[in-house]
């Protein structure tokens, strides 16, 4: 059976920026009239919040560690993957945060799930976010269904500052817990979320110009302005780099297959380089 609907995967690790990045496609979509069948890697995490600190307690897994494959059900996220790029369809939920005021309405705790059910019929395309949308390993391929696969990869120093501003600020864990849990999960954060980044079509990555030589030193989070975006393509012959050079000022090329622009470019950029190769897949799309 030949693959007929399109599948886009932005990755990344806790803290990196996914979600802004799912913001900007999910305006996207919807100037482009697209109706995107939107997945949560959070919703295929294997434990919830309690059965994950009860692990914590245990030293299984460490605090927090969804970066490990095995407390993840990466099984069922590959079946979502082949299931949607065959047929359209596929099984998912959803995680319940506590900002979710809509799931919490209607009966549902945070830091639960709602049950496995039917993604929305009649989408255009399956968008998903989250930590595992590129993994490859001895037992799953999930990139191999991946049309569009985007990096979100600020450097390591940065990502730790944006973690703990996050964790601390946002969810209320005390900076000794933050830096805990970015220890606990180092071994799973090199061998199970770093070689994505190798798999990617393109990746984002975020450079601040300010020291953060120390991360867990850090008050606040550099902002865009205090910062450049490493962009790179695995295959630059599909890119207009004079054009993007022209059109996002401060840019230039460090590599045949690396543009860098300014922090506050990202949004710009985004829908510059990945707009034109959605409108592509969608015409490639059966009966689109």
């Amino acid at each position: 059976m030949s693959k007929r609907h399109p599948i886009i995967a932005v990755t990344g690790s806790s803290g990196a920026g996914t979600t802004t990045t799912g913001q900007i496609f999910s305006r996207m979509f919807a100037s482009e009239g697209l109706n995107a069948a939107m997945v949560s890697g959070d919703s295929f995490h294997r434990y919830n919040r309690e059965q994950m600190a009860r692990l914590a307690a245990k030293g299984q897994f460490g605090e927090r560690n969804h970066f490990a494959l095995a407390a993840n059900h990466i099984d069922k996220l590959e079946a979502l993957f082949y299931d949607y790029g065959h047929t359209g369809n596929g099984r998912y939920r959803q995680y319940v945060h506590d900002e979710d005021r809509k799931l919490v309405a209607a009966g549902h705790k945070p830091g639960t799930f709602t049950p496995w059910g039917p993604l929305p019929a009649d989408t255009d395309l399956l968008f998903y976010e989250g930590l595992h949308g590129g993994v490859v390993s001895e037992t799953c391929n999930i990139a191999q269904y991946v049309d569009l696969l985007i990096g979100v990869v600020p450097i390591v120093n940065l990502e730790w500052i944006q973690k703990i501003h996050r964790d601390t600020h946002k969810r209320g864990y005390s900076q000794d817990a933050v830096v805990e849990t970015i220890i606990n999960r180092m071994d799973d954060y090199v061998h199970d979320i770093v070689p994505q980044f190798s798999h990617t079509h393109i990746n984002f990555q975020r450079i601040p110009l300010v020291d953060t030589s120390n991360p867990f030193v850090v008050r606040d989070v550099p902002t865009e302005d205090e910062s450049m975006l490493v962009i790179r393509f695995r295959d630059p012959s599909e890119v207009e780099f004079p054009y993007l050079l022209q059109v996002i000022s401060g840019s230039s090329l460090s590599r045949h297959d690396t543009l860098v622009i300014p922090g506050t470019k990202m949004p710009l950029a985004m829908d510059l380089i990945v707009r034109p190769m959605v409108q592509r897949l969608m015409a490639r799309k059966p009966f689109a």
